[in-house]
């Protein structure tokens, strides 16, 4: 059975057994991809697949029940398995927050080519071309690592609530990694880029590439920063991992709800930064890797602010966060695949745009850092550890020797008020992947200026004395 057979019975089932429930949907999703990994110059993952299923969520006297499957035959079996579940936990109140029911087909557009359009054994050179970039013929080069991947994804959505949506988009991504050792020496250069636009975005990386272990291997004679606080500049990549990372999980409305001491501190009304910083996150603009037209529980996608000139305005929900906290829903319930259940989760995420020209934000700085792209990154509820992929030294107002090992850390409230200044340049970086309850590599975008930060804590090689 298909999905196209089962697209004219799936409002039927919804009427039939949504008189039992509070609320129900079905969610059928049809999937095609491709993994490519190599490690060095050798092929370790070429696949192609291709997936069919879906799952149900039942909501009863504020109980949930939920069943997936990997197979579309006996829908009404696995149906009446999410119902029975939510009617044997519910014993309090549904609140989920009302949205209007659509019956809508939508294709998000590409500008470019669809992944499906693209052999195998072409995507197959794509990768070994980047690979072989990677080596580059310095010895110091000890391994190099290339992933690929791409997924088609169509999904149909039906309520007992009257919505029938059929959606459907294509996302796509790379990463590339070279590590470089010199004794016990060892430095790594990362880069990793995606895109929902077409597989041109894919090609001529070369310059990325070859920046990636070209990195690795010169910093493996840099010295290490000197750790202490340090006014700090980064550039808008660590800005959309910062905003993302260490402020956008946090207004995730779910984490709020579950967690008083959080709810408070996320209070609407808080001033959290300085006049002039506004922090938004939504679906609605178009052609990012966290853009669509709606989410998995069928609300249209929008754009929220969540901190207007530095005060706390808004934060992420589902319908059932926006129905228990009074608010209205934001579109932002997100699953990644059918194995799972939505979320309330990020889309694309960014800081607005400043005044301050980019060179500016290194006057008057006598010792400073100047922190660009991202290595890693690691949250702790409101901690946050980042590594940037490169750095300088700022001294005197300008940019002194270049410097490795430079940690970004600290409390995100805490950093967001010692912002010191907003630049007026902006960029927009897909290559994010999400996680979150499980669900990891959900598509994301980021964005936001260059920043001044001051009293950022910067680990690198300690001081005698230094603790």
């Amino acid at each position: 059975m298909t999905i196209e057979q089962l697209n004219g019975q799936l409002q039927d089932l919804c009427d039939r057994w949504g008189q039992q429930v509070d609320y129900l949907a079905i969610r059928l999703e049809q999937s095609e991809g491709t993994e490519i990994f190599l490690r060095g110059s050798n092929v370790e993952t070429l696949s192609e697949g291709l997936a069919v299923g879906g799952h149900v969520r039942v909501c009863h006297r504020g109980g949930w029940g939920f069943a997936s499957f990997n197979s579309l035959e006996n829908l009404p079996a696995r149906i009446e398995a999410a119902v029975g579940a939510a009617r044997l936990v519910g014993d309090d109140q549904t609140r989920l927050a009302p949205i209007p029911p659509v019956q809508v087909t939508q294709v998000l557009p590409m500008t470019g080519t669809d992944p499906r359009q693209v052999p195998l054994g072409r995507k197959k050179e794509l990768c070994r071309h980047y690979a072989d970039l990677l080596q580059g013929g310095d010895p110091r080069v000890a391994t190099t690592s290339v992933r690929y991947s791409d997924i088609t994804q169509r999904v149909l959505l039906a309520t007992s609530e009257g919505t029938l949506i059929d959606q459907s988009w294509s996302d796509m991504e790379m990463r590339f990694a070279a590590t470089a050792r010199d004794g016990d020496t060892v430095q790594t250069g990362r880069e990793t880029t995606g895109s929902r636009q077409g597989y041109e975005d894919l090609e001529d990386l070369d310059a990325q590439v070859v920046n990636a272990a070209q990195r690795a291997v010169a910093a493996l004679d840099l010295p290490s920063v000197r750790g202490a606080a340090y006014d700090v500049v980064i550039d808008p990549i660590l800005t959309g991992l910062f905003v993302h990372e260490a402020f956008g999980h946090l207004s995730e409305a779910d984490m709020a709800y579950e967690n008083p001491d959080l709810l408070e501190a996320m209070s609407l009304g808080r001033r959290f930064g300085p006049a002039g910083l506004d922090i938004f996150d939504g679906a609605a603009p178009q052609g990012h890797r966290g853009s669509y037209l709606y989410d998995d529980e069928g609300t249209p996608a929008t754009t929220t602010q969540l901190i207007q000139d530095g005060v706390l305005v808004g934060r992420l929900h589902s319908r059932e966060t926006a129905g228990k906290l009074g608010e209205q829903p934001t579109g932002n319930a997100r699953c990644l695949n059918y194995h799972y259940s939505p979320l309330v989760r990020m889309t694309n995420t960014w800081i607005g745009r400043g005044n301050t020209p980019v060179q500016d934000l290194f006057a008057d700085i006598k010792e400073g850092v100047y922190a660009r792209n991202w290595l890693e990154g690691m949250t702790n509820g409101e901690m946050f550890t980042f590594t940037a992929g490169e750095a300088w030294m700022i001294r005197h107002g300008k940019l002194a020797e270049p410097v490795r090992d430079v940690t970004l850390s600290g409390n995100v409230f805490r950093t967001l008020a010692d912002i010191v200044a907003i630049g007026d340049d902006f960029y927009w970086d897909e290559s994010g992947g999400c996680g979150k309850g499980g669900q990891n590599g959900l598509p994301v975008g980021c964005g936001g200026p260059s920043l001044r930060i001051r009293n950022v804590i910067v680990g690198g090689e300690a001081e005698a004395g230094y603790d």
